[in-house]
């Protein structure tokens, strides 16, 4: 068995601790510890650490900084951690924290630390309302995980084997942390407890995605003349006229209509030019079957094949959850998440619940209220208890 991590507990020597574990080599230790001033100091309590986790900057891609601290915090309080390297040629991280030696656990409760830009600072207002960027996607979950999860420890009601921390990044991205972690992290658990915005509700699915770039080549020339070009701008409009509003996609009673929006759309140099570029990014929120979603692009495409490249970056059928545990109320998500990549090659049961609200989350008021965030300890405490 391979593993990419790097290990460490709280130890007046970290990095020699990590050199001591056999299947650590020298190579992966490195030092990647926040400020010890922050972390080391008094318990941090559920808004302290959520006001950490928020106020630094870890726009996807740029994740080392909120990584490093939460790691060194985990360890501060006696927990093993594994920095996990992500499959690119970045030096980014997911964290991985459990109860002394045992990495296979019974449940393990996870998020991502990575947001959309653009970064917006932590502030809080009247009336016990957090605005900042990641404060309800996803770091609200991490901060209500990690609590329920000490909390739970200083209870006695769990022990070493029974609770892990996931922590990956990239989620906004394409999920390339939880893709890593699923292929090189090498644990293994009976019950995954994931963290998105879902209004302390279980989800009871969500929808999937079909992100893809199309580029369409023509042939410039004087706008006087069309017919001497080929106009890729044309082309392309009537591309994104087929997707948007003469495809019926697919719908599904439980998760509603499959959407479309064409996100970035480019072309062209001048008005007084035939354009022989153009360039769309579009993505489908799958609400079923992928691959006749697939099939209607190519529908959508086919009257100018030769012209128009394609290159789909994600291709995900729509994710279906457990939800039915007594007390929780049940919620149908719109959007797509990293759940569908964490593979361990069993039957994985998976939860999905967290504080906030996705109405808010990547826009310029993303918050989310403090009694949520208390309120979602106690989701995941009793999400552990019959899980275990």
């Amino acid at each position: 068995m391979k593993f990419h991590s790097i290990v460490f507990t709280f130890s007046l020597v970290l990095s020699s601790l990590a050199l001591s574990i056999p299947w650590v080599s020298d190579h992966m230790v490195q030092h990647l510890f926040a400020d010890p001033s922050i972390s080391k100091g008094p318990d941090v309590d559920l808004v302290g650490l959520h006001k950490h986790l928020v106020s630094i900057k870890s726009l996807s891609g740029y994740e080392q900084e909120v990584v490093s601290w939460l790691a060194d915090y985990l360890a501060s309080r006696g927990l093993t951690v594994e920095l996990n390297k992500v499959e690119d040629e970045t030096e980014r991280y997911n964290l991985y924290a459990y109860l002394g030696t045992t990495r296979n656990t019974k449940v393990v409760l996870t998020s991502h630390l990575d947001t959309v830009p653009p970064y917006l600072p932590y502030k809080v207002e009247e009336g016990g309302y957090i605005f900042g960027r990641g404060s309800c996607d996803a770091k609200g979950s991490v901060a209500a995980q990690v609590i329920a999860f000490l909390n739970l420890l200083e209870e006695g009601s769990i022990k070493e084997g029974d609770v892990s921390l996931l922590y990956v990044v990239g989620e906004e991205i394409g999920g390339d942390g939880m893709r890593t972690a699923s292929k090189t992290l090498g644990a293994k658990w009976d019950t995954a407890i994931f963290g998105e915005p879902t209004e302390n509700k279980l989800a009871i699915g969500h929808k999937g995605i079909a992100l893809f770039d199309l580029k369409i080549t023509g042939k410039s020339c004087h706008s006087g003349y069309p017919e001497l070009g080929i106009d890729a701008d044309a082309m392309l409009v009537q591309i994104l006229h087929k997707l948007l509003f003469e495809t019926s996609w697919p719908v599904s009673d439980l998760l509603g209509n499959s959407t479309v929006n064409a996100g970035q759309i480019n072309g062209g140099v001048a008005a007084n030019v035939i354009s022989s570029e153009a360039h769309a990014k579009v993505l489908i929120r799958v609400a079923k079957d992928i691959d006749a979603v697939e099939k209607l692009i190519y529908e959508a495409i086919a009257p100018f094949e030769e012209y128009t490249d394609i290159t789909f970056h994600s291709k995900e059928d729509a994710t279906f959850l457990d939800y039915k545990v007594e007390g929780f109320e049940n919620y149908i998500a719109a959007y797509s998440t990293d759940v569908p990549f964490l593979v361990t090659g069993s039957n994985l049961t998976r939860y999905l619940y967290g504080p906030g609200s996705i109405m808010v989350a990547h826009g310029p008021d993303e918050m989310v209220k403090v009694s949520d965030l208390q309120d979602s300890v106690d989701g995941y405490k009793r999400l552990v208890s019959v899980s275990l």
